[in-house]
């Protein structure tokens, strides 16, 4: 498993307007060594890693794919701060449409309902 989330680094780096070689000229690193950690070809040192994630605005969970920010959207938009894992659980059950609709609905009474099968 590698030590750090590339699309995270990658995203938080355009987003910031940085090009490569200006994020390796922060990090004291080449821009070959920042294009290796974008495409999963070497991990940084964790001095590196840490500062990475400080140059960016990211926590360290999310720069190792630990954790993700989702922007969710309603009334008011708000970010929240979930395990990757979490996330996959969602997109996965989303797939069961009947399934996504009862839990949408009824959230206590589908996983009661579930947890009882389960049994």
């Amino acid at each position: 498993m590698n030590a750090i989330n590339s699309q995270a680094l990658k995203h938080a780096r355009k987003k910031l307007g940085m090009s490569q070689e200006q994020l390796a000229q922060k990090l004291g690193v080449s821009k070959v060594a920042i294009c290796w950690y974008e495409n999963n070809d070497r991990t940084p040192t964790l001095e590196h890693f840490i500062e990475l994630a400080d140059i960016l605005g990211l926590t360290l969970d999310e720069l190792s794919g630990r954790e993700v920010k989702v922007v969710a959207e309603g009334e008011e938009d708000y970010v929240v701060k979930m395990p990757k894992k979490d996330l996959e659980i969602i997109s996965e059950i989303k797939k069961y449409k009947k399934l996504y609709k009862n839990l949408y609905s009824d959230p206590e009474r589908t996983m009661k309902l579930i947890d009882k099968r389960m049994k």
